[in-house]
């Protein structure tokens, strides 16, 4: 299938910008370039109850993390977002749009989690803040405003890596129950090539150098790869994870990988919702303003959560 136009829009922004690699100006201006980017591309902020800031406990100290309620209804059903940015870039503000959006369409509270980021804090230091989020969510659901028997984690891009992580170890600790992972072009092998590397690894912004960047700043030693926290594909048990839903986007290098999940969660027996946006980009879920697609795709996830949400 053909590029989307609005894609090619965005990507032919960034070349007349002039923005250079993110691996060229190393973490902190990289920082800065991706929050300047969601100015430009992220769509406006839906109206929602309340957006709240709090603080969890974590291994490495507070977490903080930002509550949105669609409303003032209680025992809300509860996403724990992590944002994409490589383990590297982003933040709560980054995907301030994404969780409002999440959270008015699905009718979910949504906790947005601000984990620690690479170089400064490596591997497993997101992955622990994510897990500490999200036992810390199920923990005080109630003060929360949010039913602990219906929760979901989800994450784009590196978040949807801390996301599958995140729900093998709640799987293996037996609580809290998960009625959904929400997978957004999830990085699930941090070690193996995969041909969508070569096919689209140059040319549709997130290039397989900037990748290959982000993994070396945050794994301390190639070795780690191997691990099932950096790696789910790699986990040799994936029975009895929540059921997933997955989407991959069709010019993205990290495509195979996130397909090459979702058939090792339906081979296990996990019930897998796999949407392929065969004319997408990376990251495209995070540039509603230009790509109109992204809240169609929203919208779907949304439609998935709450129908996961009511399932008894």
């Amino acid at each position: 299938m053909p590029l989307d136009p609005d894609a090619q829009t965005v990507l032919d922004m960034v070349r007349e910008a002039g923005r250079p690699a993110f691996e060229s100006v190393g973490a902190d201006e990289a920082r800065e370039l991706y929050r300047a980017g969601r100015h430009v591309l992220a769509s406006d902020p839906v109206p929602v109850y309340e957006v709240r800031d709090l603080y969890a406990r974590g291994p490495g100290g507070d977490v903080r993390v930002r509550l949105y309620r669609p409303s003032p209804q209680p025992d809300l059903p509860g996403l724990v977002f992590f944002h994409g940015g490589g383990w590297v870039i982003g933040d709560i503000e980054t995907h301030d749009s994404v969780c409002r959006h999440l959270a008015h369409a699905a009718g979910c509270a949504v906790v947005s989690v601000d984990y620690r980021l690479a170089p400064e804090h490596k591997f497993p230091a997101a992955y622990e803040d994510c897990l500490a989020a999200t036992l810390w969510t199920a923990e005080t659901a109630s003060a929360l405003g949010i039913d602990p028997a219906r929760l979901a984690v989800g994450g784009d891009s590196a978040g949807g890596n801390l996301a599958a992580a995140v729900a093998i170890a709640v799987r293996d600790r037996g609580a809290p129950h998960l009625r959904q992972q929400l997978l957004i072009y999830p990085a699930t092998d941090l070690g193996a090539l995969f041909d969508s590397q070569t096919r689209y690894g140059e040319g549709y912004l997130l290039t397989r150098t900037t990748m290959r960047w982000f993994i070396d700043q945050y794994l301390r030693d190639p070795e780690q790869a191997a691990e099932w926290r950096a790696s789910p594909l790699r986990a040799t048990d994936l029975t009895r994870v929540a059921p997933a839903y997955v989407l991959t986007a069709g010019y993205d290098p990290l495509c195979d990988e996130g397909e090459a999940y979702a058939r090792r969660l339906q081979q296990a027996g996990v019930p897998v919702t796999h949407r392929r946006a065969a004319d997408q980009i990376h990251g495209f879920c995070t540039m509603g303003k230009i790509i109109r697609a992204a809240q169609t795709e929203l919208d779907e996830m949304a439609a998935a959560m709450k129908a996961a949400f009511a399932a008894r």
